[in-house]
This record gives C-alpha cells, sequence and structure tokens, in this order.
C-alpha cells in the first residue's frame, strides 16, 4: 500500500528486488537435493539486546500478553511521534510459544482511542538486524525502512502505527502463516500497554505482497485466533495466496534472485525443521551458500545467489514430493487456509500479474464471498507487480480510512 507515495528512485531500488523475490522465494523447494544427512538448521545470531530474547514466561503468557516495553529515541524521519518497541507473547508455526517484538509509533497529536494500522512490510533477509524494529535505527541506506513517507500519511491522521517484525526470532522468511499469528498478537500488545492508550481502538491492518501475505493470514486468522480484535478493516495487495502453485510454475534455472529463494528454504526449515529438513539434504556447495547468507539481509542475500540455481546445490531428491514438504507450503498458503475474514477486506491486483498465481486469488475471494464475507476487490490493468502497488494505493487508504470513520463497507461480490 505506502509504496505509491515513495520517491520513484527508492520505490525502484528497494521494490524491484522484493517483488522478484517473492516469486522465486519457494522455488528451492521443488529442487533435487542431497547432501550430508547430519547438517542441522542455520538459526540467525542471537542479538545482543537482551530485549530481543526468549526471556519470560512465555508458557504462562497468553498469546499478546506483555512481556517487556520501552521507549525509544525519537526518529527524524517520524517528526512529532513517539516510539515505543514491545516484546509479547505470540504462537511459532508449530503451536510453541515464542516472544516477538513490534515497534510503535504513536503520533503527538491522535485523538483518545485513535486508530491503530498494523503495516506488515516486505521483509526480505534471514538475520535479526534486518528487522523493521532494527533497521528504523539505522543510517544504513542498504537497511532503512524505505516506507517512512507513506507511514508519515497515516500518522499525520492520527493513526498510531504499527511495525510487527512479522518473520519471528528465528527470522524465518517466507513463513506466513507465523506471519499472521505474529500480527494479530502485536495487535492485542499494543492494546494492552495502559501507556498508549489503545485498548479501546479500532484496528486496521495492511501490507502489499509479502506484507499482503501476513496481512491477508492475520485476517483469515482472527476469527478463530484472536476474536476479541475489532477489526474494522484490512488492505491486502498482490498477495500469492498459495506458495505450493508458485513452487510448482517455476523451474531451477539461473535466477538473480536465487539467493532470496534459498533464504526462504532456510526460513521455513527454521519454522519446521522435521517437516522441510532442507539442510540435511544441501551439497557442500548448498551449505556453503546457506552459510554465507544465514544472518544477512537483502542486498547480501541478493548478492550471494545472483544467477544461480537450485540445480547447482542439488542432486536426486525432490523435496515437494515429501508429505511434510506438500504440508508445509499449504500450511502458508492463504487459499489453504479455511478461515474467512470477519473484518471487511478490501484486494487489489492486476489480473496479467505473471508473478503470483491470480487464479488463487480468484478462488481465495469466491469462497469467502460464498460464506458471507465483505470484500471489495478491483483490478487494475497494469503491466506488473510493482505498478500496481502504485496504483492501488490511494484506494487502500481511502478504504482504510472510510473504514475508520465508520462508514459500511462496499461489497462487489
Amino acid at each position: 500500500m505506502p509504496f505509491a507515495l515513495l520517491p520513484p528512485p527508492l520505490r525502484a531500488g528497494f521494490t524491484s528486488r522484493v517483488t522478484r523475490a517473492l516469486v522465486v522465494a519457494v522455488a528451492v523447494l521443488v529442487a533435487p537435493v542431497t547432501g550430508p544427512a547430519t547438517a542441522a538448521p542455520v538459526l540467525p545470531a542471537a542479538d545482543p539486546d537482551p530485549f530481543y530474547g526468549q526471556s519470560g514466561d512465555l508458557a504462562g503468557s497468553a498469546p499478546g500478553d506483555v512481556l517487556a516495553a520501552r521507549r525509544m529515541p525519537l526518529l527524524p524521519q517520524f517528526p512529532n511521534t513517539t516510539v515505543w518497541q514491545v516484546r509479547f507473547r505470540s504462537t511459532g508455526s508449530e503451536g510453541g510459544p515464542i516472544a516477538a517484538v513490534s515497534t510503535l509509533l504513536v503520533p503527538d497529536a491522535r485523538p483518545s482511542s485513535g486508530p491503530l494500522l498494523s503495516y506488515q512490510h516486505i521483509i526480505n533477509a534471514l538475520g535479526a538486524r534486518c528487522a523493521p524494529s532494527r533497521t528504523l535505527f539505522t543510517n544504513d541506506p542498504n537497511l532503512m525502512i524505505r516506507e517512512a513517507p507513506a507511514l508519515n500519511v497515516a500518522l499525520t491522521r492520527g493513526w498510531t502505527v504499527a511495525l510487527p517484525d512479522h518473520l519471528g526470532p528465528a527470522s524465518a522468511y517466507g513463513a506466513a502463516r507465523l506471519g499472521g499469528q505474529i500480527t494479530l498478537d502485536g495487535i492485542r500488545a499494543a492494546q494492552r500497554m495502559p501507556e498508549l492508550g489503545l485498548a479501546a481502538s479500532p484496528v486496521a491492518m495492511a501490507g502489499y505482497s509479502g506484507g499482503g501475505m501476513a496481512t491477508s493470514f492475520a485476517a483469515a486468522l482472527a476469527p478463530s485466533y484472536a476474536p476479541e480484535l475489532n477489526i474494522v478493516g484490512v488492505a491486502a495487495g498482490g498477495v500469492p495466496m498459495n506458495l505450493g502453485k508458485m513452487a510448482q510454475g517455476l523451474g531451477t534455472a539461473p535466477h538473480p534472485a536465487f539467493g532470496l529463494a534459498l533464504a526462504a528454504a532456510i526460513g521455513l526449515e527454521r519454522e519446521y525443521p522435521d517437516r522441510l529438513p532442507v539442510s540435511e539434504q544441501l551439497n557442500a556447495r548448498g551449505l556453503a551458500m546457506r552459510d554465507a547468507v544465514a544472518d544477512a539481509c537483502t542486498n547480501d542475500i541478493l548478492a550471494t545467489g545472483a544467477g544461480h540455481s537450485a540445480s547447482e546445490i542439488a542432486t536426486t531428491t525432490d523435496l515437494l514430493s515429501s508429505p511434510g514438504a506438500r504440508e508445509v507450503l499449504s500450511d502458508n498458503s492463504v487459499e489453504d487456509y479455511p478461515g474467512v475474514p470477519t473484518a471487511p477486506l478490501f484486494e487489489w491486483h492486476s489480473p496479467t500479474d505473471v508473478l503470483i498465481p491470480v487464479d488463487s486469488i480468484a478462488t481465495t475471494l469466491q469462497r469467502y464471498c460464498r460464506a458471507g464475507a465483505t470484500v471489495e476487490s478491483e483490478l487494475f490493468p497494469s503491466p506488473d507487480h510493482l505498478t500496481t502497488a502504485v496504483l492501488g494505493a490511494p484506494r487502500a487508504l481511502d478504504y482504510l480510512d472510510a473504514r475508520f470513520r465508520g462508514e459500511p463497507a462496499p461489497s462487489n461480490c
């Protein structure tokens, strides 16, 4: 959604890598691979800041419970805004308790119980330092969040903005269900912080492409996972609704963004080590490439994998043929999840977008409509995935603004 307001050079430099990467992100899962049978998953380096640790009474806490909170330094890119970080209890992909982190941008001029927007942006990384809670505070132009101009639009409207580290403590790139759960628990945590006065705030969620996956999963999970949340609207665009179909449609030819494909396999392995033992089946070259990106952010991942392919790190075993791998892909595909959003949904995409399985979007929305959901879907006949993000952004902002004002949501089911 917010990319429409970014300066063109930033938009081109950042989002072109991001959206191309999402398409190839699951390609490595169809690669034939074999290698040492004792290789274990590789995790990101531990963050030296204890705030990011998995401490606290996780087992005795409920999802969304605040484990710790702190005020952060003011950020020049967000004037007249107070910054908080909250560590909260959430749920991992396979049901265990985890601690997650969200950064909250609170405008000084906001109404009592004013709107709360949870914005899930795209994170293409395997290192903890690449998460929003870290990149907001860096001067490195390769790591800074480029969405500041768009987020300022929300802040000037008096909306508090939550930016969850939705890849979780293990930087599980590709784990969409995890992103949905962390998103919902991050909203809960923000509303449970008495300092912020958000307990009665209406809530909206937004995201495009990879951020749209976390957003869409959160919307579908909310009725069962967080039914108490007053989610008044959701805006999700260009969503890859089915990872399995994406994987089936991809080959193993060399690709400039292959590093992110490997990163997705590594990220999913971190969440599903038993069902998707990628490291056990990588050859020596694959293990070396895995280790090179295991704690990396977008640019280093892209540079490491540029021009390489799954066949270089593989031999004969097809991971996608195993029941465990198929389950992992399905577990992280919105199309396969039976839940239906109860919050009004605005969805937008291009009918000719070759980067995502458009038929999966149509199938998912048709199922929602048959179940009685309020859905407004808009097609933008644009030439590519990125242009669609820009064209749909104003409509998405207006849609959420109307929901916050209490206007009835339109539907074109």
